[in-house]
């Protein structure tokens, strides 16, 4: 089980990551996450990176270390990492990479209620998602690739593990769309018969 953490946020996890290379402000905290492309390794609230970082420094993972002044601009509080922080950041890791946890994808609680849909709608929508997965793959192996030369392969590694998740979710839908041509995924007559008729009929759902 996940341990309950004094600061939960992921974002927290990267920050106190990105200080481990070396003390920032958080203007130059946000920079170099959207440089990094790190809003597609998780869902980045910018709005909140501030409430982060005081949480963190509240709890005292980071610390301020000096202020700064550019011309007429306001003060910037320059944070490092205090020893409590990389300690915290190695054990947040070791737990993530080392524990399983159960996650809901958006796509596995519509599937869990799919038959609100009638089955040549959800043919035509899985063929779509097929389609833009397809798309999206495509592109993201041709940036991967662009980055291989010049990269190491560590700072690298999360977007293979992206491509193999999307790769493994078109495979298994390419495979549920040919059971749904052909009409053999159990239950397919009772499920288009409620939408023909309006009959539901949970009993007949155990036959093809």
């Amino acid at each position: 089980m996940a341990k309950r953490r004094k600061v939960g946020n992921l974002l927290g996890l990267q920050l106190l990551a990105m200080l481990v290379e070396r003390p920032m402000h958080p203007y130059e905290m946000a920079i170099e996450l959207r440089g990094r492309g790190k809003e597609h390794d998780l869902k980045i609230q910018w709005g909140s990176l501030y409430t982060v970082v005081q949480n963190l420094e509240k709890h005292g993972f980071i610390e301020a270390a000096e202020t700064t002044r550019e011309g007429r601009r306001p003060e910037r509080t320059v944070y490092q990492l205090t020893q409590a922080g990389h300690d915290e950041a190695a054990d947040w890791l070791r737990e993530i990479v080392g524990v399983p946890e159960r996650e809901y994808p958006r796509l596995k609680t519509a599937l869990s209620v799919i038959g609100v849909l009638p089955p040549d709608e959800v043919i035509e929508l899985v063929e779509h998602r097929i389609g833009v997965l397809d798309r999206q793959l495509a592109e993201e192996r041709a940036d991967l690739l662009r980055h291989q030369d010049s990269v190491p392969r560590i700072f690298l590694v999360e977007f293979e593990y992206s491509l193999a998740l999307e790769q493994a979710e078109a495979d298994w839908l390419r495979g549920l769309l040919a059971e749904l041509k052909a009409g053999t995924l159990p239950g397919m007559a009772a499920w288009r018969n409620y939408h023909d008729t309006g009959e539901l009929d949970l009993s007949a759902f155990t036959d093809p």
